[in-house]
């Protein structure tokens, strides 16, 4: 991405899309007053999300009794209630169903590709469904202090034991053929990415014709094996993402706010919720709605906009695909690929 002079002035910026994340499957209810369990409570989650401004929705789901669901069909009711409470919002369903344990202390990991690959015969289809790239250590814990976790499950060592030798699985021949399927029922492939190999893997993926679209995606500041809170990180990761993709900040427990506030002065995107953080400062809980609230308030102190549901389906350019691999990176910015026998520095055609 390139900064020019006037870059920093808000009326020069894309308006703010704000995604947020409530529903926290990796908590159980008693951890927090924010979680929804029953289905009503959920979708009204939802509603109370977009009526603080948030636009985009990451969608996990719980059973009745609280725990995160792994079942589809628990998928499909979620996704059709929200499409009638919330039809402007984004709908982007988590990628990693499968990571909160079943039982206290059971083992963290993702589900096989065949049932990931089912996401995309969900119905009715969400926006978008979130994807990891290349094998990954995801040891949420590395950033947390134990304040982060006071009074929640995390606190307890068999689910700290649990969680911190999570790995995310996301090898070429599963992330291939969950492109392919993706594109084919034409959802939107939301990237989450944990660092630079990983964003120079699906620049190779772009430029071999394994995905045509708009680059929508994450920088997923989380430690542990994905990126940590470090400016010079996140900015060199910035600096690499192409000109033409939407790019969002996401953070963990109170690196949150301050990640965000950047991401805002650089005309980036934000994302919030309890999945990521349950903390205002030490001690004091602050609500999903109320992240997000906190977000509209920072945009308005330095005069950004707010994007509204269909603004920020325009940024996101859901239902855009390309058709091949010139014209995805000519609308991403990139420069084409080296036509045989070409020496020197392959460049966009101008004039």
């Amino acid at each position: 991405m390139q900064f020019f002079d006037d870059s920093l002035l808000p009326e020069n910026q894309e308006k703010l899309v704000i995604q947020v994340a409530p529903f926290g499957p990796q908590f159980i209810p008693s951890d927090s007053d924010d979680i929804a369990v029953t289905m009503d409570q959920q979708v009204q989650k939802a509603v109370d999300c977009w009526n603080a401004g948030a636009t985009v929705l990451h969608v996990h789901v719980r059973e009745d009794d609280g725990k995160g669901s792994k079942r589809l069909s628990k998928f499909n009711e979620m996704l059709g209630r929200l499409r009638e409470a919330v039809p402007e919002m984004v709908l982007q369903v988590g990628g990693s169903i499968s990571f909160a344990p079943e039982g206290e202390g059971a083992e963290a990991k993702w589900l096989s590709h065949d049932t990931r690959h089912m996401l995309a015969e969900l119905t009715p289809k969400p926006d978008q469904v979130t994807i990891a790239i290349n094998n990954m250590q995801m040891n949420v814990f590395e950033l947390m202090t134990a304040e982060d976790g006071a009074g929640t499950m995390l606190a307890d060592p068999r689910v700290k034991a649990a969680y911190q030798d999570m790995c995310t699985e996301a090898t070429p021949t599963f992330y291939i053929e969950h492109l392919k399927r993706l594109q084919e029922a034409r959802i939107q492939p939301h990237f989450m990415l944990g660092g630079v190999s990983q964003l120079e893997t699906v620049k190779r993926l772009i430029r071999r014709g394994n995905y045509n679209g708009p680059l929508v995606l994450n920088y997923v500041a989380i430690g542990g094996g994905a990126a940590g809170p470090d400016p010079f990180h996140m900015m060199e990761f910035i600096r690499q993402v192409p000109d033409g993709a939407v790019l969002t900040i996401e953070g963990i427990m109170r690196n949150v706010a301050p990640m965000n506030m950047m991401a805002i002065a650089m005309g980036l995107h934000v994302r919030v919720g309890i999945e990521d953080n349950l903390w205002r400062r030490p001690g004091e809980r602050m609500t999903s709605v109320e992240q997000i609230e906190q977000m509209v308030r920072l945009a308005r102190e330095v005069g950004r906009d707010v994007a509204t549901g269909k603004e920020a389906r325009t940024i996101y350019q859901i239902g855009t695909q390309y058709n091949d691999v010139d014209t995805t990176l000519a609308k991403l910015g990139m420069a084409p690929n080296r036509k045989p026998g070409q020496r020197g520095f392959p460049m966009n055609r101008v004039g």
